[in-house]
């Protein structure tokens, strides 16, 4: 089979609207939580979030851009743009055909789908937008990227939950290891801290509540976590076939090698309680790779800051890494970013390869009394990110459904 690897990186995120800002507030250990500023939280019991900052859609897109597109296919237009700008990719040197654009968002057009409701229902505006069913269906983002870019191969968005966006690099690198494509723009984004997504979310007491502190509110593994927080924005690669990006002198940012699926086949929101579908897919993930638990370095867990799941996926990794556990460093980035929901495995893709090219881990901040159910001879890398080598980074997804996707990178 054909050899896979990043080209090209691209991000808008609470910790910074491009790859370099991110990385730095990722290895810098910074909160992007704060009180939401895009509508009037007052009557929610979450009144925080981590929202993209300092982001005007007029500063990317024209009036009539940003009249048709949703939020969150914006943050994939902009996420694709660096990364293929990154990529040094010249698309008169692209087979068009055989490049595609598979993407990942677990919602889609939420935020056009919850104003034009409001429009009818309280405004008594009498027709919908022609403009509503494409902009709110969640495979409109590739569908837009691909129109930029003129790339007629693989088009789709898997939707997966909170795994869409791994599930999407998982696909994009089958694609082009089985010969059928040469390069993907994948990733994933999504657009959630709307009333409907914090009104939904805390209903089902997902969130954390602790609005007087939003900053250390996300923190996971922490013994006083009470819910994950609520984030937005997306990330893109460019994934190509090796060879092609060799001859080309291309930049590679890590190689990907392996990759699995599984479903916890148990509950519609709670993860397996012993972790069993999370085991089996980073299990599946390191075959697919041909690599044994010792190989890896640095783990990018799920981690979302609930009470059941960061217990759970800790023993998942504690059964399949074994006493290698103890060399391995952990940590969840989401204590930083929040819960980018569909996007979070691109994301956290980014947060791998972070480590892999800077030889540092981001850290899990927000840390102030390690939950005494978990192991403490683990590494969760507390609050500082920490020096180390990386040749091979993993990263776990799971979503609501017991979807689990597990990708792995590897230091070329």
């Amino acid at each position: 089979m054909k050899r896979v690897v990043v080209t090209g990186v691209g991000a808008i995120t609470p910790l910074g609207n491009n790859y370099k800002a991110y990385a730095e507030g990722l290895l810098a250990g910074r909160s992007g939580a704060g009180p939401i500023t895009r509508f009037d939280p007052t009557d929610f019991k979450t009144r925080f979030a981590c929202e993209v900052k300092g982001y005007d859609p007029k500063e990317h897109f024209d009036r009539r851009e940003i009249n048709r597109l949703d939020r969150f296919s914006q943050f994939a237009l902009i996420a694709a743009e660096e990364a293929m700008q990154d990529s040094g990719l010249d698309l008169e040197k692209i087979q068009l055909n055989r490049a595609g654009v598979i993407w990942g968002s677990g919602i889609g057009g939420f935020e056009t789908i919850e104003r034009q409701i409001e429009e009818a229902t309280v405004a008594k505006v009498r027709r919908y937008s022609p403009f509503l069913i494409p902009m709110l269906i969640a495979d409109i983002a590739p569908g837009h990227i691909s129109m930029k870019y003129g790339f007629r191969g693989a088009n789709y968005t898997t939707v997966s939950a909170c795994a869409s966006a791994s599930h999407a690099i998982s696909a994009a690198f089958d694609y082009i290891r089985l010969g059928r494509g040469d390069i993907v723009i994948t990733g994933g984004s999504e657009a959630s801290v709307t009333k409907a997504g914090i009104g939904g979310f805390s209903s089902m007491k997902a969130l954390s509540t602790r609005n007087d502190d939003p900053l250390v509110a996300s923190r996971p593994f922490d013994a006083d976590r009470d819910g994950f927080v609520l984030g937005e924005g997306g990330g893109c690669l460019i994934v190509e076939e090796y060879e092609r990006a060799k001859a080309r002198g291309a930049k590679i940012y890590a190689e990907v090698v392996g990759s699995g699926a599984t479903a916890d086949a148990y509950h519609m929101t709670a993860p397996h309680p012993e972790g069993l579908g999370a085991m089996e897919v980073m299990q599946a993930a390191l075959s697919d790779a041909g690599l044994q638990p010792t190989d890896i370095d640095y783990i990018n867990v799920h981690g979302t800051s609930t009470p059941l799941g960061d217990v759970a996926e800790t023993k998942a990794i504690k059964r399949v890494f074994g006493d290698h556990i103890y060399d391995v460093n952990i940590s969840s980035t989401k204590s930083m970013t929040g819960h980018l929901l569909g996007a979070a495995g691109a994301a956290e893709a980014l947060a791998c390869i972070v480590a892999i090219n800077e030889q540092e881990v981001p850290p899990t901040i927000n840390n102030f009394n390690l939950d005494p159910e978990l192991d403490q001879k683990i590494n969760f890398t507390l609050n500082k990110s920490q020096k180390r080598v990386v040749n091979y980074a993993l990263s776990n997804t799971f979503g609501f459904g017991g979807h689990n996707s597990t990708v792995i990178f590897k230091k070329l």
